[in-house]
């Protein structure tokens, strides 16, 4: 009987690299976590509100730290939640 290979999922905008945000997974060439945009999106900003609030973002690679975060809900949630810092996220004015 065959066995069946799991498929591994490419996140070409996503990277980790030891020294940068403790670890843990950024958007490539930047110092933003993928769990911050998740955060953002949790609180009420749209994607499209994400886009204006991090102009130096693509919409490609938001989309991809959606894309990495439903492929690694644990490690996100986790980031959240020892990040977790609302009065930084209520700051924003919508």
């Amino acid at each position: 009987m065959a066995t069946a290979a799991k498929k591994q999922v490419l996140h070409p905008h996503i990277m980790q690299q030891e020294g940068i945000c403790g670890g843990g997974s950024i958007i490539n060439g930047t110092r933003i976590p993928v769990w911050s945009i998740i955060k953002w999106y949790k609180l009420g900003l749209s994607v499209e509100d994400i886009i204006r609030e991090f102009p130096q973002l693509a919409p490609s690679e938001i989309h991809d730290a959606f894309s990495y975060y439903y492929d690694n809900l644990d490690e996100i949630e986790q980031d959240i939640s020892v990040n977790d810092d609302e009065d930084i996220f209520r700051r924003v004015e919508k």
